[in-house]
C-alpha cells in the first residue's frame, strides 16, 4: 500500500476513534458520572494510544516486535490506585485504553474495528445504566459505639441506611467509641422516592430564584 492509501486508512481509523470516544465521554460517561476532570483525561489517554499504536504499526518488519512492546509499555504506565477514582471510572479508562488500540492498529480492517467498537460502547452503555441497580448504595460510615456482635451492627445498618449487603469495618476506636464502616445496601423505596422528590424540589427552587433574579435590573 502506497503512502496516500496508508494516509487515508489511518485517517478513517482516526476518525472512528474520535466518534468513539466522543460518544463515550460526553454521551455515557458526563452525562451520568459529572466527572469532568476525567473528560480530558480520557480523551488524552485514548488519542495518545492510537498515536502510539499507529506509529508503532508503520516502522516496517519489526513493527510487531515494537508494537508488543510499546503497548507493555503504554499499559505499565497507567496507575490507577486513587481512592478518588471508582470501579465505573477505572472500567471507562480501560474502556478507552481499548478503543485506541482496536482503531490504531493498522492491520485490522476498518468494518472490524467499527463492530469491536460498537460491542464495546453498547456493553458499558448498558452495564452502567443508571435504572439498573439504582437503589443500591455505598457508603463509609462512622458510628459513635463499638460493636462486639455483628448481629447488632447489621441492624443498626439497617436501621440507619437500608437492607445491608455487606460490610467492612475500616477502623475501631475503643478510646472515642466509634467505628468506622464501609457498607454496601439497598436503599428504601420510599426513601428513595423522597430523595428524588426533595431534588426535583431543589432543582426547581433554583430555577426560580435565577429567574427572579434575572429580571431584576443591574444596579448602576
Amino acid at each position: 500500500m502506497d503512502s496516500t492509501g496508508t494516509l487515508g486508512q489511518m485517517a478513517a481509523h482516526l476518525g472512528l476513534d474520535l466518534v468513539a470516544v466522543t460518544l463515550l465521554t460526553f454521551g455515557v460517561f458526563q452525562p451520568r458520572h459529572r466527572r469532568r476532570e476525567l473528560v480530558p483525561a480520557y480523551l488524552a489517554l485514548n488519542v495518545a494510544l492510537f498515536a502510539v499504536v499507529a506509529a508503532l504499526g508503520t516502522v516496517g518488519k519489526s513493527g510487531g516486535l515494537a508494537l508488543g512492546f510499546g503497548l507493555f509499555g503504554v499499559l505499565s504506565i497507567v496507575r490507577l490506585r486513587s481512592d478518588a477514582v471508582q470501579h465505573q471510572e477505572v472500567a471507562y479508562y480501560f474502556t478507552t485504553l481499548v478503543l485506541g488500540l482496536l482503531c490504531g492498529l493498522p492491520g485490522l480492517g476498518l468494518g472490524v474495528a467499527a463492530g469491536l467498537t460498537a460491542v464495546l460502547l453498547l456493553v458499558v452503555y448498558g452495564a452502567d445504566h443508571p435504572r439498573l441497580y439504582a437503589r443500591e448504595r455505598r457508603a463509609v460510615v462512622t458510628l459513635d459505639t463499638v460493636y462486639d456482635d455483628e448481629d447488632a451492627l447489621c441492624a443498626d445498618l439497617r436501621r440507619r441506611l437500608g437492607e445491608p449487603f455487606g460490610w467492612t469495618v475500616r477502623q475501631v476506636d475503643y478510646v472515642r467509641d466509634l467505628t468506622v464502616v464501609e457498607v454496601r445496601y439497598r436503599q428504601p423505596a420510599a426513601r428513595a422516592s423522597r430523595v428524588s422528590h426533595e431534588s426535583l424540589a431543589a432543582a426547581g427552587a433554583s430555577a426560580r430564584l435565577t429567574a427572579t433574579e434575572a429580571k431584576e435590573p443591574t444596579p448602576w
